[in-house]
């Protein structure tokens, strides 16, 4: 049998992981121990979608809740698969930059400890599968915000003749910039990565994220973006909306168009590639923007709390070029843009949002 093996696959891209190459015809084996429950409480949960994903893919789908800074339990599950293992889709993580100032220990152990484990299981047990890490373009720290950026009514922009107009490439520097302790251990994961692929001339591929999205996102304040703002205005929550007058700017990509990226990369691997992966110039929005698309959609008002400092480390303004990748890979191509996005996170989540009259 070939096994796709899936860290955090109970979370928005694992979960979509699990679909995408199951439908390939891989049996899925899953690893996630709820920690979104730790991290975020009852909204950022993850076991809704972890039955949800037992119950559509059946026996395609056997599920350890293991943590993966559990060396010994990692071990026993990558041992038991072995060279069965046809590709590691690694998304399990702890995600919030305000989360991890509170744990910065439990922050690392996962992000940089946890990575490590799944990489020397990968490497030990499965050397040729394909290794695709889901990074973030928060290891950037804040050099964004070093940007020129000028500001129009609803948003912050680049002047159409600077280099990244088009969005940012993976030659921006990660050094000398403010990171939050998120982004420090997410650098750290991110790096290593790219060393084993060097290394150990493994099949290595980090993903830096943009705004990762789509309806299967157990959305919670601290993170979630576009999910938790549609969640917000369906259940008359308040928004909590931080720094930069709401115009800062986030490319979002849907998880549909991240797993094909995904795909092409198993059935073509390269060795320790860093791609930039987001929404670019097709699929942006500033909060404002978003805010505005959301009440068409949903005919509600959003409630905003405005608070006027930025959260550390947040970006003022960020679109990824996929330039590199779509060299790498012409055939990929993006689908969904923010309108799509929001309302399809609508529509699939009416029943659960939507307040009862």
């Amino acid at each position: 049998m070939s096994v796709a093996l899936v860290t955090g696959s109970g979370g928005l891209i694992g979960s979509e992981a699990a679909r995408h190459f199951a439908a390939l015809g891989l049996d899925v084996v899953g690893i996630d121990n709820d920690m979104r429950r730790y991290f975020f409480g009852e909204d950022g949960s993850t076991a809704w979608s972890l039955d949800r994903l037992a119950a559509d893919l059946g026996p395609a789908y056997t599920h350890h809740p293991v943590d993966i800074r559990d060396r010994d339990g990692l071990e026993k599950v990558f041992a038991r698969y072995g060279r069965d293992i046809a590709v590691v889709i690694h998304s399990a993580a702890q995600p919030s930059h305000d989360w991890a100032a509170k744990e910065p220990y439990t922050d690392f152990d996962v992000n940089a400890g946890g990575t490590l484990n799944v990489l020397e299981n990968t490497r030990r047990h499965a050397i040729d599968a394909p290794f695709i890490h889901c990074s973030t373009n928060k290891v950037y720290g804040d050099r964004p915000n070093t940007l020129p950026l000028i500001e129009l009514e609803t948003r912050y922009e680049l002047p159409e003749d600077h280099h990244w107009y088009g969005g940012i490439t993976e030659d921006m520097s990660i050094d000398e910039s403010l990171h939050s302790i998120f982004g420090a251990s997410k650098v750290a994961a991110d790096v290593m990565v790219q060393e084993y692929g060097r290394y150990f001339d493994m099949k290595t591929a980090c993903f830096r994220g943009g705004t990762l999205t789509g309806p299967a996102h157990s959305a919670a304040e601290l993170h979630g973006f576009l999910a938790y703002l549609m969640r917000c205005v369906m259940e008359g929550r308040t928004y909590n909306l931080f720094g930069y007058k709401g115009k800062m700017v986030r490319d979002a990509i849907h998880s549909h168009d991240v797993l094909t990226a995904f795909e092409a990369f198993f059935r073509e691997p390269r060795s320790a590639q860093v791609y930039n992966l987001g929404g670019g110039r097709h699929s942006n929005t500033s909060h404002i923007e978003a805010f505005r698309i959301a009440q068409e959609i949903t005919g509600r008002e959003a409630q905003i709390n405005y608070v006027e400092q930025a959260r550390t480390g947040d970006h003022q303004w960020y679109v990824s070029s996929m330039a590199r990748f779509e060299e790498h890979y012409p055939a990929w191509k993006i689908t969904y843009d923010v309108p799509m996005i929001l309302r399809e996170i609508h529509e699939a989540n009416v029943d659960k949002w939507v307040p009862k009259a």
